[in-house]
């Protein structure tokens, strides 16, 4: 078993940080974007605009047993630079990943974005074992930001 407790890709997207940050802050979208094909439609969500938000995706995969929902805790939030959120299976407290997105400017129609997976703080031996984190690899993050250039493009 690794010690790696978290993964990060980056990419150049050719789209203004405004524009990225657009997407990502909006959970709606989100669903378009991911290339792990967990998410399969927003339950209950407004776009993020703080810290202390809530917002509920309708997931599915086996490592759950198929059908799931999760409630995902806005702790960052910078506008144009910063989204992050910490995952919980629906009505429970984060145990422990984070999803932290960063943006940073490359001139006005382009930015390069990081997106980090963070397993660091999940102590609960049962769900490391349940979920074998990494539950996402870090080609199904790059897909990722592949979908989210896509998502941006002119």
């Amino acid at each position: 078993m690794s010690d790696q407790k978290s993964t990060t890709v980056s990419r150049t997207i050719d789209a203004s940080n405004t524009d990225v940050f657009e997407v990502l802050s909006n959970p709606e979208r989100h669903v378009e974007l991911d290339g792990s094909g967990f998410v399969r439609s927003v339950d209950q969500a407004d776009r993020i605009t703080g810290t202390g938000q809530v917002f509920t995706m309708n997931m599915e995969g086996d490592h759950m047993g198929g059908e799931y929902k999760t409630d995902n805790h806005v702790v960052g939030y910078d506008p144009g630079k910063l989204v992050a959120w910490k995952t919980a299976p629906a009505g429970t407290e984060p145990p422990g990943w984070e999803w932290v997105w960063e943006l940073t400017p490359q001139g006005p129609e382009s930015t390069e974005v990081s997106c980090t997976y963070d397993w660091s703080r999940v102590t609960d031996k049962d769900l490391l074992d349940k979920v074998g984190f990494p539950l996402v690899t870090q080609e199904q993050l790059e897909e990722t930001l592949n979908n989210l250039a896509a998502a941006v493009a002119p």
